[in-house]
């Protein structure tokens, strides 16, 4: 796995000498050669510049009813998703108090899981944030609750998921719901799809109820009682509201403002959707990595798309793939195998219709070598499977992709099929840059609020989940000693 090499620049400090005033100039003398010495001149140590770290913002103490309010709000730590249930504490006072204040600020802002902590391949990171300065200015202003609005993510995927989580956590409370069989009457079905869809009315066909619950999870919507809409009925509330605390932890990760013109990949749903002025324009199928190949979270720019790729075989593949078939029928099969002075020999696939990087490929740079590109494999397109990828992302519509990406450019807009057809491999670098985020959404509120799922293809809901609650446990005064989700499978 490539990585971005890291570049360091010394600093060295000039040293300016002080002139002495002109009337105290010594007279000019010729320069004269240094005696001759025995031991090499020492070297001149160059020390960097002391790194100067500002003190903290001093904390003017709360009054009385800020310190009130203040202990109010972290009992809500359960209610934004830092941990899975919350329990009664002790008043805070003084300096404890201050320090449960900033690290909820913190966990809020950026996420309650330390980086340090986070898997190679979530490569999506949070800003850092100094929640001082904001709290001292809210407790000098007497603005405590403006100030803890603005710390979670303003968007509305992220209290969405809020409101779910109370509504899931309510379910949990009263006791959860049924476990379902096939031989489940339709009564029993209607009434648990209910208790997630309160659009379900009694008289309604089940048919209608159970398409409705099958596109929440991104099934296909048979209205059939089948073994994968029983799996997903009958997950626990608990990891319910496991993956809803992962995806809320997800949304802390983000910038607090977004580029109006992106391309984001939801991994989980393989869906690929472009957004321009901050509005969806359009989406399109995608394929993404399977799980032993996943593709990771990360953010970056697409700056240039080739047309009519060749495909360089990474060595991983090729080694387990392409080798074992041996040389001729690779040949046969049209690769190439090319020496290089690295590795002896690698694997090429010329360009051509049976690319497997199909006619396009959009680039961005990105330690993991992933990209999106087309394909001349259709068929997983009309799947509601479509986790196949060693880790790239394959596109349903990337001619459609590449003209929204190139509309600006008057010589290039509205030519790609053209530069396709000629057959050539070329670079077409793009007018701008266009922002790319490959995210992990596997819960997110649909329009009226009901709650969709995901599958956790690559197990990440709950190991993050479990992280989360972990670092709870750790920091927070108002965290649970235990929790019933923090498992990994």
């Amino acid at each position: 796995m490539n990585r971005p090499e890291m570049i360091r620049f010394s600093v060295i400090s000039l040293l300016a000498a002080v002139a002495l005033p002109a009337a105290a100039q010594p007279p000019a003398v010729a320069p004269t050669m240094p005696a001759p010495s025995s031991q090499p001149p020492a070297p001149q140590v160059i020390l960097p510049p002391a790194i100067v770290t500002p003190p903290p913002v001093p904390l003017p103490q709360p009054s009385a009813a800020q310190e009130k309010w203040l202990n109010e709000w972290l009992k809500g730590g359960a209610v934004q998703g830092l941990m899975a249930r919350a329990r009664a504490t002790g008043e805070l006072k003084g300096d404890a108090l201050l320090s449960a204040v900033l690290d909820r600020a913190k966990a809020l802002s950026t996420g309650r899981v330390d980086t340090a902590d986070f898997l190679e391949i979530w490569a999506l990171r949070p800003a850092r944030f100094d929640p001082r300065p904001g709290l001292a200015k809210a407790i000098a202003e007497d603005r405590l609750p403006q100030w803890a609005l603005s710390l979670t993510p303003p968007y509305a995927g992220y209290d969405g998921l809020r409101k779910g989580l109370a509504n899931y956590e309510r379910i949990r409370d009263a006791g959860g719901w049924p476990t379902l069989t096939a031989q489940s009457s339709p009564d029993v079905v209607r009434a648990r799809i209910a208790i997630e869809d309160k659009s379900v009315t009694p008289g309604e066909k089940l048919v209608d109820v159970l398409q409705r619950a099958q596109r929440r999870y991104g099934l296909n919507p048979t209205g059939l009682l089948d073994a994968r809409t029983l799996r997903e009925l009958n997950v626990p509330v608990d990891d319910r509201i496991a993956a809803i605390m992962a995806n809320m932890e997800r949304w802390r990760w983000m910038p607090r403002q977004l580029p109006v013109n992106r391309v984001q990949v939801n991994i989980a749903a393989a869906v690929l959707t472009v957004f321009e002025g901050d509005e969806p324009v359009t989406s399109m199928r995608a394929v993404t990595g399977a799980p032993d190949n996943a593709t990771p979270m990360l953010v970056s720019s697409i700056h240039s798309i080739v047309v009519n790729p060749p495909w360089n075989v990474p060595a991983s593949i090729a080694k387990r793939e392409l080798w074992p078939k041996g040389r001729a029928a690779l040949i046969r099969q049209g690769y190439k195998i090319v020496g290089t002075p690295e590795t002896g020999e690698r694997i090429v696939q010329p360009a051509g219709p049976n690319s497997a990087l199909g006619r396009l490929k959009f680039d961005f740079n990105n330690p993991f070598a992933v990209y999106l590109h087309d394909t001349p494999s259709r068929a997983k397109f009309s799947s509601y499977d479509r986790l196949a990828s060693h880790g790239c992302i394959r596109l349903e519509k990337p001619v459609p992709l590449a003209e929204l990406m190139v509309a600006s450019d008057p010589d290039l807009a509205g030519k790609i099929q053209s530069l396709i057809d000629t057959g050539k491999t070329q670079r077409v670098s793009l007018p701008k840059e266009v922002a790319v985020y490959l995210l992990y959404w596997t819960a997110f509120a649909g329009n009226n609020g009901t709650m969709n799922f995901r599958s956790d293809p690559y197990g990440w809901d709950k190991l993050l989940a479990a992280k989360i609650e972990a670092s709870s446990r750790r920091v927070d005064p108002t965290a649970a000693p235990a929790a019933t989700i923090a498992s990994k499978d």
